[in-house]
């Protein structure tokens, strides 16, 4: 049988989607560059950037309009974490986030964890700071 993914949407209040199995799902990191997501993808940490992550189950393809946020890819599972789906704006410039305090307790927590991550001699995001330069 196959290797197949489960994924897992969450926002800090709740599970926004958690399916399996998943053949492939796709996102947009923060760097620009999209990625695509198969069985038995090498583990990874990345922050995202908002629109759209397109998934692939047995149903057929389907599409979450997602604020940006931090995908985790380990031992067969996908999880993206994210204060939720962007909001527009009153002018509709802009996609803006809800701000309730959950959301923001969301943000201000990921935005630490993202500084601690690109600190770390060596770690993950490095790398791609150096990439960008």
């Amino acid at each position: 049988m196959a290797e197949l993914l489960r994924l897992t949407v969450l926002t800090p209040a709740r599970t926004l989607l958690d399916a399996a199995p998943v053949t492939w799902l796709k996102a947009h990191l923060a760097d620009g560059a999209p990625i695509g997501i198969y069985p038995g993808h090498a583990p990874l940490l990345a922050e995202t950037v908002g629109g759209p992550l397109r998934y692939a189950d047995a149903a057929g393809e389907h599409a979450l309009e997602l604020a940006p946020g931090i995908l985790q890819v380990s031992h067969g599972e996908a999880t993206l974490l994210t204060s939720g789906a962007p909001q527009a704006t009153q002018t509709g410039d802009e996609p803006r986030l809800a701000d309730s305090p959950q959301d923001q307790r969301y943000d201000r927590l990921a935005r630490q964890l993202m500084i601690t991550l690109r600190a770390q001699p060596g770690g993950v995001l490095d790398m791609d700071d150096e990439a960008r330069r």
